[in-house]
């Protein structure tokens, strides 16, 4: 008898706070769980659509869903800051807005990964691309981050794209090419590049701006040499790689903007 009185107290227990709970409280929760919701889709929508305007040179349209003071840093050219800037660097380096003759540009994106912050004011996506161009192809890797604005509507607030391949048409097996110098074309950046990587066959490991889902811990990359594997041991061009491919400590938050 005392051990069924004790079960039903505590049973009770756990169950007076969701009996306490009003009908508004419940539907005020509900409204929280589907405005997360569809925030999370609409950043997701939002990073797609820079992709789509990015296969037909859309380049005014495309700046457009930049914040006035967002930035850009798109392999390892260099940020560019504001909006007006995006356009900028778009319109200079692939020519002005609308489709050309014999120009193929594809911009695929995958493996998207929404975080909205507690707030629901600030937005954070990793996803993967695969880009198509007659210059050849690559594999940038996104970690963006979104605010929504006064109006209700999300903007990206910084793109962050460094490649880990980038190639001609000879293949990444065959001809793996360097897409990190920030003079490869114009026009010039408003500041130097936030991290001095290698793409393959070197490897760079880019932040996550999420912990582990499961354990809660953020992952911290080795702080090894991203160069380390350029050219073979001992050679010259390994050693000159290690100058200038050193790998981020991982530690800066990626949802913070990048220090000084």
């Amino acid at each position: 008898m005392i051990r069924l009185t004790l079960a039903a107290a505590l049973l009770a227990a756990t169950a007076t706070p969701a009996l306490a709970q009003t009908t508004e409280e419940k539907l005020d929760q509900l409204e929280a769980r589907i405005t997360r919701l569809e925030d999370m889709n609409a950043v997701e929508r939002l990073q797609k659509a820079y992709g789509y305007f990015v296969d037909e040179s859309q380049w005014t349209r495309l700046s457009e869903l930049f914040s006035e003071d967002a930035t850009l840093e798109i392999g390892g050219k260099g940020l560019f800051l504001g909006r007006a800037r995006v356009l900028e660097y778009m319109q200079t380096a692939f020519g002005p807005d609308g489709v050309k003759d014999n120009v193929l540009a594809q911009h695929m994106q995958f493996q998207p990964i929404v975080d909205i912050s507690p707030d629901g004011r600030t937005a954070w996506v990793r996803s993967r691309a695969f880009v198509m161009s007659n210059a050849g192809w690559g594999l940038p890797l996104y970690e963006n981050e979104y605010e929504k604005g006064e109006d209700g509507i999300w903007r990206i607030s910084r793109l962050s794209g460094p490649f880990t391949m980038y190639t001609n048409w000879e293949g990444w097996g065959k001809n793996a090419l360097n897409n990190t110098w920030p003079d490869k074309f114009d026009p010039p950046p408003d500041l130097p590049p936030s991290t001095v990587y290698l793409t393959y066959p070197a490897y760079y490991i880019v932040p996550f701006h999420y912990p582990n889902p499961v354990t809660g811990r953020p992952f911290r990359p080795d702080t090894g040499q991203v160069g380390a594997y350029h050219r073979p041991p001992g050679t010259p061009e390994q050693a000159e790689a290690l100058q200038v491919g050193r790998l981020a400590d991982g530690t800066q938050p990626i949802a913070e903007p990048p220090r000084d």
